[in-house]
């Protein structure tokens, strides 16, 4: 959907540590390349966010993604090969490729595939194929849910609101599953419902 202008507008913004704002299937994201400490920075200030808080990491296909944590165990295989893509955010250890400033300085990132055809033609214009991503919204604020929000909200802050072309955010905020060895926690539930205690192991 996106044309090629389109597509040479947000890479060159990003390539220039910009940070643009986009649909995905549950609410509105800001995102930028992964290996730019200032255009992270750059979100931390727009969204007035606590630096303790890590920004995820999303792409529009798993294999991305894989680079930027541990080998996954059983449990996190599957929770991808079920729920990817969806509104499913798995937090796994980061490998060394994960940058200290996108993970906040811990040991583990979240990594996410939507299920929104725009996003994933956004990340196609990167070079790894990966934004590290946050909502777009002001912190303690709610989310931007479309894109006359996403222009209210952050408009006047990033360097470019990408169109939705007609694909919609649904409202729900990923779920936000935790697999660290054999420790399993839900971090945040949302439009996804997974009972672990059933399934891991």
């Amino acid at each position: 959907m996106l044309d090629i202008k389109e597509k040479d507008k947000i890479k060159n913004i990003l390539a220039n540590d910009g940070v643009i704002a986009f649909v995905t299937d549950t609410v509105w994201g800001l995102g930028c390349l992964p290996n730019s400490s200032k255009a992270v920075k750059k979100i931390y200030d727009i969204k007035k966010r606590d630096i303790k808080k890590p920004l995820i990491l999303m792409s529009g296909e798993v294999y991305p993604l894989l680079k930027y944590v541990e080998p996954l165990s059983k449990y996190a295989h599957k929770l991808i090969k079920t729920y990817f893509p969806g509104a499913l955010t798995v937090v796994l250890p980061k490998s060394s490729e994960t940058p200290d400033y996108v993970a906040s300085g811990m040991s583990t990132v979240g990594i996410r595939v939507p299920n929104n055809n725009i996003f994933a033609e956004i990340a196609s214009c990167t070079p790894d194929r990966t934004l590290a991503t946050t909502s777009a919204n002001l912190s303690s604020q709610p989310p931007a849910l479309n894109y006359s929000q996403a222009v209210e909200y952050i408009g006047n802050e990033v360097n470019y609101v990408v169109p939705d072309f007609g694909l919609k955010a649904n409202g729900t905020a990923s779920t936000v599953i935790g697999v660290i060895d054999d420790d399993v926690r839900i971090f945040r539930q949302g439009d996804i419902v997974i009972d672990y205690t059933q399934t891991v192991g």
